[in-house]
């Protein structure tokens, strides 16, 4: 098939000359990344010839951080992907149970959620991996991580303490080069579901009467008993994608964030701009991940790497233009 530019194509892609050193196609389902070598050293152009048949559209950013010195917007570099991906089923899920913070792991089907994710992401670039401190979003973002082409390790860093981050230092910087590292924040938890964790849904609403629990599941400000709504979640998660990730972003790195339906779908919400009445319609699948080129300071969203029959999974409910 015919290469088709998008209105939204993030640079003209030319021919490669001979003398770029890293000019090989890299293709993600039919999203397909080029990549070469400027004539300045160390320079990477990331560039996106054909998305999905699902809708591109050109996020206004959020506000950027500006530098504690001079007050002014840090120095953005090209572009940079920013992949989401939910976690695979874990055993919770599974039993119909309202999981929440509580850390249980994948079960045998979201493991090979997670492996099949990691196949649709293989050939894009990534050089951090942010996830959420549950154990179901952190093998979930391993196992995908696995798959990749470019067979760097995961690791993950450990900041707990003093003596658990001078333990865990890595002293070969060759083994450095062969590695990502991961993150882990409580920020990207997954919603506290309060009362309810641990609870069978069908059950609570017999209890409690359907309506009742279906106000608690999908409003936007109203938090079940001693829990978190979607707002409270949105809140801490989306301060931290402000304050930690999005400078990664700026820098020029390309970043996986693995983690859990309400704080992904705040993302989403930042992101897009969706309302508070569009973001409770809006469901993500688990282990099917969602890719963003950040450029110039805006997020362009190109649906799921894996191709236009996919991409519909993420029902979004604005379209933007």
């Amino acid at each position: 098939m015919a290469a088709c530019t998008s209105q939204h194509a993030l640079i003209s892609v030319k021919p490669p000359r001979a003398s770029a050193s890293f000019g090989s196609d890299r293709r993600a389902g039919n999203v397909r990344f080029v990549s070469a070598t400027s004539c300045c050293p160390g320079s990477r152009k990331l560039g996106l010839v054909c998305a999905s048949n699902s809708q591109s559209s050109v996020i206004e950013p959020a506000k950027l951080p500006s530098s504690p010195e001079s007050g002014s917007t840090p120095k953005k570099s090209s572009e940079a992907a920013l992949i989401l991906i939910r976690h695979g089923e874990s055993l919770w899920n599974e039993k119909n149970l309202f999981t929440g913070c509580v850390d249980v792991p994948l079960t045998p089907k979201g493991v090979n959620e997670a492996i099949e994710a990691g196949k649709r992401i293989c050939n894009i670039p990534v050089d951090v991996i942010y996830t959420s401190s549950l154990i179901r979003a952190q093998m979930t973002a391993m196992l995908a991580m696995m798959q990749h082409r470019r067979k760097k390790v995961p690791i993950i860093v450990h900041k707990e303490s003093e003596r658990a981050h001078q333990w865990s230092q890595v002293y070969s910087e060759e083994t450095k080069k062969q590695s990502i590292p991961v993150i882990t924040a409580w920020q990207l938890n997954e919603r506290m579901y309060g009362e309810l964790q641990g609870l069978n849904k069908q059950e609570t609403a017999d209890l409690f009467g359907k309506d009742q629990v279906h106000e608690w599941r999908r409003s936007y400000d109203i938090p079940p008993p001693n829990g978190e709504s979607l707002e409270m979640c949105a809140e801490r998660a989306v301060s931290y994608f402000k304050e930690q990730i999005i400078p990664q972003l700026v820098s020029g790195k390309h970043v996986m964030i693995a983690a859990h339906g309400n704080s992904l779908r705040s993302i989403i919400m930042h992101l897009d701009k969706l309302t508070s009445q569009e973001v409770i319609s809006l469901e993500l699948s688990t282990g099917i991940p969602m890719l963003y080129i950040f450029k110039e300071g805006k997020f362009i969203r190109r649906g799921s790497p894996a191709g236009p029959s996919e991409a519909g999974v993420y029902a979004y409910t604005k379209i933007n233009t």
